[in-house]
């Protein structure tokens, strides 16, 4: 009876003495992991709640593309033509620009016939002619608000002067240019058109004009007819670039 007793006092003892050994090297290592979680969560707070950096590359300006050179691919009831223009935009809905263009212009009462060899001719013809008109005009962007940017129309305007240059009809066409003369007046169009595409860089357009190039004298075309109107319809294919 004694004997169990004194296993049981000591027994105790060791209970308490072995509880007493693991608390004290669980303690260290409880502290260390309140440390790190401290830490982490210091870290964790610095990454959510601290002062960002503004980015650099939201307040970089868009590129800027006041001037562009480009050419223009024309038809109308003339037959072909081309041009070239350049233009300045003074803002984002106006700019200014010169262009030139060269195209035939046929009098309204020619009919033309092919013999039989396969030539054509033109009868009554006297002269042919070239225009070379040379403009200043102003392009307007309408609806800028409404309408989004990869489509932007405008009209245009402009006025300047025209070289018509005639040579006679009944030679060979180059040699005839050899025998021709200038002539000159005044003249201008009204027309409308717009521009395709986001990228600012490259133009792409087409726009309907209306050319005004009177010859109030009249230059004989025909037999008997003397043309005094050398403008009409154009439809123009814009093709350029920015910078």
């Amino acid at each position: 009876m004694i004997t169990f007793l004194m296993i049981g006092i000591f027994g105790k003892k060791m209970l308490k003495f072995s509880l007493l050994l693991v608390f004290g090297c669980l303690l260290p290592v409880a502290q260390c992991f309140s440390q790190d979680t401290t830490a982490t969560r210091r870290h964790d707070s610095t990454l959510v709640f601290g002062t960002m950096e503004p980015s650099t590359t939201l307040d970089l300006p868009e590129s800027v593309f006041q001037n562009s050179l480009g050419v223009d691919i024309m038809i109308s009831t003339n037959g072909f033509a081309a041009g070239m223009f350049f233009r300045h935009e003074y803002s984002d809905e106006t700019s200014a620009f010169i262009d030139l263009s060269l195209s035939e212009s046929k009098d309204e009462d020619e009919k033309e016939f092919i013999d039989i060899y396969g030539r054509s001719f033109t009868p009554g013809k006297i002269n042919r002619f070239l225009l070379l008109p040379v403009f200043l005009g102003i392009q307007k962007r309408v609806f800028k608000d409404d309408i989004l940017d990869n489509f932007r129309p405008y009209v245009t305007g402009a006025v300047g002067t025209t070289m018509i240059f005639v040579f006679p009809y009944n030679e060979e066409y180059f040699s005839a240019l050899g025998k021709g003369q200038p002539k000159y007046t005044v003249g201008g169009y009204l027309g409308a058109g717009a521009y395709f595409g986001s990228e600012r860089s490259s133009l792409l357009g087409i726009n309907l004009r209306y050319y005004f190039i009177p010859y109030f004298n009249g230059i004989e075309s025909m037999q008997n007819v003397r043309k005094k109107q050398f403008g009409g319809f154009y439809i123009s294919l814009s093709l350029g670039s920015a910078w």
